[in-house]
């Protein structure tokens, strides 16, 4: 697989094209007003526990208070402590920073949830109750036992309690953002674990003799107290690299350890790279077949940066300089366009509707012009093959997370549906993040649950219309009137007076004068009250206004039902 990344740098925005095959797979956007927060960390305050919902929220500064879910809660709370591991304790992990999720900010959260790691608070510091198992569970135990259990899992969070934060989701709609208490800092070769003493190990490396020589270099040069998860890239990397990695690391969490004896929360103890940086940080390895970058100034500093880090790149890293714009030139704006599309085409003629919600992604399969060509059964199977391939790949591109449900075209044989269904896990295995994938069933519907780490890129290009709130739709011109000639009909019943002055949009006033008998004139008759209308361009298709003639003032809210 060719796999390229093209940045585009204008006035107000970078974009970050990952093409695989020369087909656009992931697209990143950085804005001024759309700041990255994934991988910053905090010291907040506890606003509020709820037990009920097993969660806390943190005050950091923000809009809305952070969510902190009691799973995302380390082992212990107490100021600096740690959990030291021994070699026993050495654990083979994941590495969803690298594959999984890194340059969408997931590296932070990859990493916390895959070790059991200690927390801290700045203060005052409190000792979570401990855990132990049972010996043997009894067979059916009470409600009071299970009630005593459940209360005695509860973190000792207090209201008004500092606590050092970790962020792992952006905001979602109203929604503020998700934060951890596990926190970690992501280098080129490792992932560092401030209050947790294992070292792990990328599952994706395959080479024991490989896994057990990182593992003794990082054991060798790591402090005690803390621990690491080594990448996928740090394979056949020399000693000397990985420990330049580390001893930044250290030196930016022993900045952070200065900054806790003088800020008081809610502060920012650290912001993680830019869109940019995290990009080239994480996904520009041997696998990349070469960085081309439009910016004199990016590719600078990309140059400076791999140079350090990875210098047998650099011959990767180009300057475009035509004068064709180079998202024009590798045909990426063509892929945007079709990516802020509900309606994706197929080669085969066959095409996707793809709605979403706050919660959930609704996609629908459908043959199109593909349909008569060919026995029903296989023109179904090959159609949804496709769709599988198309719909992981804008899945992908669009960061769509949460609930996603597939309709796809019903097929009879439960042999092709399990075809359909092996294809989208294979297309899924590209994907950095945390998907679930369950059968088709008879009616044709895939469900799958995507792990969310930011908005998806519909919001990097598009706002909610002003008009219909985000919907999609407007009131009806009938409606609305509707809504007037009741307005009316409050108005007659409470008050005696017989002029009006009515402003609106002129799209509705053109539907009141229509008619050889307007409309206007007849809700006048029926009515018995005179109404001037004054048409309005700033208002909004439903939006309407009263005035009394005889007040000289706006009495809409008085008879609004």
């Amino acid at each position: 697989m060719r796999k390229e990344i093209i940045i585009n740098e204008t006035a107000n925005e970078i974009r970050i094209a990952i093409t695989e095959d020369k087909r656009l797979a992931e697209l990143y956007v950085e804005t001024p007003e759309k700041e990255r927060m994934v991988g910053d960390i905090y010291l907040g305050k506890v606003a509020k526990v709820m037990p009920g919902i097993r969660a806390a929220f943190i005050d950091l500064g923000l809009k809305q208070d952070a969510f902190l879910h009691f799973s995302d809660i380390g082992s212990t709370l107490g100021e600096y402590s740690s959990l030291i591991g021994d070699e026993d304790s050495d654990v083979d992990t994941e590495d969803g920073d690298d594959e999984e999720s890194s340059s969408s900010g997931e590296s932070s959260e990859a990493a916390a949830s895959r070790h059991g790691s200690a927390t801290t608070v700045a203060a005052p510091p409190v000792q979570a109750p401990a855990q132990s198992a049972p010996a043997a569970a009894p067979a059916a135990p009470s409600r009071n036992t299970r009630d005593s259990k459940w209360r005695d899992s509860l973190p000792d969070l207090k209201r008004g309690q500092e606590i050092i934060v970790q962020i792992t989701k952006e905001p979602v709609g109203k929604k503020g953002v998700r934060v951890t208490s596990e926190v970690s800092l992501p280098g080129r070769f490792l992932v560092l674990l401030p209050f947790d003493g294992k070292i792990g190990i990328s599952k994706k490396m395959t080479n024991f003799k490989e896994k057990r020589r990182l593992r003794r270099i990082v054991r060798s040069i790591l402090p005690q107290g803390f621990g690491v998860i080594v990448r996928t890239v740090a394979q056949e990397k020399e000693e000397s690299a990985i420990k330049a990695d580390l001893e930044g690391l250290i030196a930016t969490w022993r900045e952070i350890e200065k900054s806790l004896k003088t800020e008081a929360p809610p502060t920012v103890l650290y912001k993680d790279m830019a869109t940019t940086s995290s990009v080239i940080r994480d996904l520009f390895t041997d696998a990349v077949e070469r960085v081309v970058v439009d910016s004199k100034k990016l590719f600078k500093e990309i140059r400076a940066y791999v140079n350090m880090n990875t210098p047998q790149l650099l011959d990767k890293i180009e300057l475009y300089k035509d004068r064709e714009p180079v998202f024009d030139a590798y045909g990426i704006e063509k892929e945007i366009a079709t990516c802020l599309s509900r309606k994706v085409w197929m080669k085969s003629g066959g095409y996707v509707i793809i709605e979403q919600t706050e919660a959930m992604a609704v996609i629908d399969v459908n043959s199109g012009r593909y349909a008569a060509k060919r026995e029903q059964e296989l023109n179904s199977l090959r159609t949804n093959l496709e769709a599988a391939r198309e719909v992981s790949r804008q899945i992908r591109l669009r960061d769509l997370g949460g609930i996603i449900v597939i309709d796809f075209i019903d097929l009879d044989d439960e042999r092709n549906r399990k075809k359909v269904y092996d294809e989208l896990r294979k297309e899924f295995r590209r994907d950095r993040a945390k998907v679930t994938i369950l059968p088709m069933t008879e009616i044709g519907l895939v469900q799958i649950t995507r792990q969310r780490i930011r908005q998806n890129i519909l919001h990097s290009f598009s706002e909610p219309c002003p008009v219909c709130g985000g919907g999609g739709l407007v009131q009806s011109k009938s409606s609305i009137v509707n809504q007037i000639e009741r307005w009316i009909r409050r108005f007659k019943s409470e008050s005696g007076e017989l002029r009006l002055t009515l402003t609106l949009h002129p799209s509705v006033a053109v539907y009141l004068k229509e008619g050889s008998i307007s409309r206007l004139v007849k809700i006048q008759f029926r009515s018995r009250v005179f109404i001037k209308m004054i048409e309005d361009p700033k208002l909004t298709a439903s939006e309407f206004h009263f005035y009394s003639v005889k007040q000289d003032k706006d009495i809409t809210q008085q008879y609004i039902s």
